[in-house]
């Protein structure tokens, strides 16, 4: 005997709220719908503007530190906690979340040159300009206790810090490249390429054992910790100021120059970038990846931030405030979220990921109607009117014509350079690839 039961799901027919609109049955059949297309433009265009209306990204300030920010750290466990050194020495913990300083600690006499936490987060170590390491322990609540767990002294000044991201192992940067264990007061190795100091340091966090470091020889340094010598060299026309690895891609990473500009390498074949983006118009001075790989920020001497899909040379937005000056470090949140940034007037800025993301919880139908309004613009990006949208943003004075010179300058030195090589006998002129020139030489 068949039994045939009718099954109405309440969710196809109730409403959320009261003030909720009624859920109306609707057919997909496209033949149906003959001007569908018309529809979809108009709600993608509206889209795009409301996009732009509510793209308010600034969250608030952490004030507390007394000199300029010149490092940070997040905290490997906990997305809400971050460490930040300063100029004169001090450490602070933040609670995100609370938007308030947790716990400091006069570090340092002089700056705090590098700042990193141990995997688990039970301690963090810091270097400085007094040529000490000082590893300090961190309570449960996020409380730095007063003294030091250990102090080493080195024979020169440190310049960057980074601790491996499994083992008992950290890295120092100076006038070599060091590695050392926790227990231990002496390097277990040292690295050295000819070149007067290392200024920044960072392990790979896919290939653990891989460190990539910038000189002030205008080079880019990798290292193999399980080798006596380094690995391999590029040589830039300027100095690179800091580095990150993608944790997506083990071998991608990406530099923040003093050309104004950043380069994506894959370390397997440094003689030419695999991407450039443009866009500041003064030095970069840090970059930062986000946990997904996809995107990175960075942080410049032109007082803004550019966030740059990795594929693409332009930024996606700009981040800025009338007070905010230098920015020397940013970095970006654990949960994909938010972007903080330290700057030389004493401040830490929190700021969103997606200017307009609209934060806290959302109901199905909310998040179902953000979802539809991001297919709607992927679908319609390159029609004029919702690209213009897109694109328009309100920059400071100085960036626009800033940015204004450097276009008519790129401008001048391509048309100078057609016209020596129109005027030259044939290859004695070649083309170079704009991404190749500012490649000086490749060491193996």
């Amino acid at each position: 005997m068949r039994i045939k039961v009718l099954c109405r799901n309440p969710d196809d027919y109730l409403r959320e709220t009261k003030r909720d609109i009624h859920r109306v049955p609707r057919n997909y059949d496209p033949g149906l719908h003959p001007f569908e297309a018309n529809r979809e433009y108009v709600r993608a265009l509206n889209a795009t503007k409301l996009e732009r209306v509510f793209a308010k990204p600034f969250l608030g300030s952490l004030d507390g530190h007394r000199d300029g920010v010149h490092c940070m750290c997040k905290h490997p466990r906990s997305p809400s906690v971050l460490l930040s050194g300063a100029c004169d020495g001090e450490v602070r913990i933040w609670n995100l979340a609370k938007k308030k300083c947790m716990s400091q600690v006069q570090a340092h006499e002089g700056f705090v040159q590098g700042i990193c936490s141990v995997p688990d987060g039970s301690s963090f170590l810091t270097c400085g300009t007094d040529k000490i390491i000082k590893q300090w322990r961190l309570s449960p609540e996020g409380l730095i206790y007063s003294d030091p767990v250990s102090t080493t002294l080195g024979k020169t000044v440190f310049q960057g810090i980074d601790h491996h991201w499994s083992a008992n192992t950290f890295a120092t940067s100076g006038e070599q490249v060091d590695i050392w264990e926790e227990d231990r007061s002496e390097p277990v190795r040292s690295f050295t390429w000819g070149v007067d100091s290392i200024n920044y340091i960072k392990f790979n966090p896919v290939e653990r054992h891989i460190l990539g470091g910038c000189a002030s020889d205008r080079s880019i340094i990798l290292y193999d910790m399980r080798g006596s010598t380094p690995l391999r060299k590029v040589i830039l026309k300027l100095r690179s100021n800091a580095l990150a690895w993608n944790p997506m891609e083990a071998f991608v990473f990406t530099v923040a120059n003093e050309d104004y500009n950043l380069y994506t390498f894959d370390m397997r074949n440094l003689a030419m970038p695999l991407s450039m983006h443009m866009d500041h118009v003064s030095a970069v001075m840090d970059v930062d990846y986000s946990p997904t790989g996809r995107e990175f920020v960075s942080a410049g001497y032109d007082k803004c931030l550019r966030i740059f899909p990795v594929d693409k040379s332009h930024s996606r937005e700009i981040y800025h405030t009338k007070r905010m000056q230098r920015v020397s470090v940013v970095r970006w949140s654990l949960d994909n979220k938010f972007i903080i940034s330290g700057s030389d007037e004493m401040n830490l800025r929190i700021w969103k990921a997606h200017a307009s993301e609209k934060l806290g919880a959302l109901k199905p139908r909310e998040k179902t109607a953000f979802n539809y309004n991001e297919k709607l613009k992927e679908k319609f990006a390159h029609h004029p009117q919702i690209r213009r949208i897109a694109r328009h943003r309100h920059v400071p004075k100085m960036i626009y014509n800033a940015t204004k010179e450097l276009r008519t300058i790129k401008k001048s030195q391509k048309k100078k350079e057609a016209n020596r090589r129109a005027h030259s006998k044939p290859g004695t002129v070649p083309m170079v690839a704009e991404k190749k020139k500012s490649i000086v030489e490749d060491v193996d």
